[in-house]
């Protein structure tokens, strides 16, 4: 951590608050330990250090207070309803204000997602934090400074009005799959669980407790933490057990979850590192079987991994483990939080979030290329000729012939890439962060994860029907 003590600059801007009912200042936490925590909802990194922060708030309930600082990358980002989302679905408790206009991240000259700083009960900036691992760098502060200020903290707690979270039966719905009859497995992530349903809403299975947790156990005991992308071999079930970093597999036949990779803990490996040996998931997003292996868009590296589906071992794949977008041999190319996966022939697809690209990776001669896409800032919403068009934040794709459906997950829209005519065009609009794109029955399945839907898209018109998802 930087160290240093001047005058923290204010931290109110025009743009709003979250989770209080009024505005702050740093003059109001006189007595308090202070952490800023800057961010933005689409980030990894962001989102892994929350359990740090929920950790230190716990900790230490009485002297420190935690103000999220929200300095949005993308455009969809900067806006108060989006914010106020991604609050509910990552379960941040503290206010937040928005700071779309960099405002507040220019006053305190910070440069990467997430930074954190550490004021004293003063209002004295004592310093600034890059990265993840922020537990263990600011806890030793705060304990220093709990006791260089015992005689003068103020150990009131201040006033948080939570934001409230209303849903239906979905919650944040998110990725999605079909089984040989023509049913579905839909990861209903806000509420921690699998839903098997059919093609009229239905639900037939509830895989999940609902409670966050990472439990084995039969479907009513199995806990699962924001749960994504889905696989299914047979009758096993595999889950992108996000925020637990795990690979979880559900035997439907027995009706029982397990653990088939990841420990819960995150776990990183870059450039020649572990190249050989077996590794632990990191914010697995989406999965993808061919073969005798999975796939595994492993989000919180930057890599794609792969599971040796016989001895149940995850191994890198693709992806230096640097955040970039670099074409060239798997051990080369680089990815930005890769999320969807979908495969045609020998050829996979990945949806590149933070680069807001589609790349592709050929199994058969290990090259990574770069379709559609420029680079981790350059986003948009432009249709036209793949040079001239772009994307934003896109989380999901499906290839049907030479045609990739995508969910251009901050645009709200189901884009088609034609592979032959080198052409971006939009099918759809309307939807709240499309996360994941399904062929079925003639149709495209969609989740509006911010609105809680499922739609089915006709492909010749794009015109949307909702299927009404229904437990009983």
């Amino acid at each position: 951590m930087l160290t240093g003590r001047v005058n923290a600059p204010e931290i109110n801007t025009p743009h709003g608050w979250l989770n209080t009912d009024r505005s702050w200042s740093i003059k109001d936490f006189r007595g308090k330990i202070v952490l800023l925590d800057f961010w933005t909802l689409g980030c990894i990194n962001c989102q892994h250090i929350v359990p740090d922060l929920n950790r230190l708030e716990e900790e230490f309930a009485d002297v420190l207070v935690v103000i999220g600082i929200h300095s949005a990358k993308f455009d969809a980002e900067k806006q108060t309803e989006t914010i106020r989302q991604a609050i509910r679905k990552f379960g941040i408790e503290h206010p937040v204000v928005n700071d779309a206009d960099f405002a507040i991240w220019n006053q305190y000259g910070v440069r990467a997602w997430p930074t954190t700083v550490l004021i004293d009960p003063n209002g004295k900036v004592v310093g600034q934090h890059a990265g993840e691992g922020v537990y263990n760098t600011v806890r030793p502060y705060i304990q220093r400074m709990q006791e260089e200020f015992k005689e003068t903290l103020n150990q009131t707690p201040i006033p948080v009005q939570a934001e409230v979270l209303e849903t239906g039966v979905l919650s944040f719905p998110s990725k999605l799959i079909s089984d040989p009859d023509g049913n579905l497995f839909l990861s209903d992530s806000g509420h921690n669980r699998i839903l098997k349903l059919n093609q009229q809403g239905q639900v037939l299975e509830v895989i999940g407790s609902g409670e966050r947790g990472f439990n084995n156990g039969g479907y009513a005991e199995a806990t699962f933490n924001e749960p994504h992308g889905l696989a299914l071999h047979g009758s096993i079930l595999y889950v992108a057990d996000a925020k637990n970093n795990a690979i979880r597999k559900v035997d439907l036949e027995q009706r029982s979850v397990s653990t088939a990779a990841g420990t819960g803990e995150l776990e990183y490996y870059f450039h020649d590192d572990k190249r050989s040996e077996p590794v632990n998931p990191n914010s697995p997003w989406d999965l993808l079987i061919h073969g005798k292996s999975m796939f595994i868009a492993n989000a919180g590296n930057h890599q794609i991994l792969r599971m040796d589906l016989e001895a149940e071992q995850v191994y890198r794949f693709a992806g230096s483990g640097r955040e970039a977008l670099t074409d060239g041999l798997l051990d080369e190319a680089a990815f930005n939080q890769p999320s969807g996966l979908s495969i045609r022939g020998e050829v996979l697809y990945v949806a590149d979030a933070e680069a807001s690209a589609i790349r592709t990776v050929n199994l058969k001669t290990g090259m990574v290329l770069t379709p559609l896409g420029r680079g981790l800032f350059d986003f948009g919403d432009v249709d036209g000729h793949v040079d001239d068009a772009l994307l934003q934040h896109c989380v999901g794709l499906e290839v049907i012939d030479s045609d990739v459906y995508i969910a251009d997950t901050y645009n709200g829209k189901i884009k088609v890439l034609d592979m032959q005519r080198h052409r971006v065009r939009t099918l759809t609009a309307g939807l709240h962060e499309p996360n994941d794109v399904l062929y079925l029955n003639g149709h495209l399945w969609v989740t509006s994860t911010n609105s809680h839907q499922l739609f089915k898209i006709d492909l010749s018109t794009g015109a949307k029907e909702e299927v009404r998802v229904s437990l009983s």
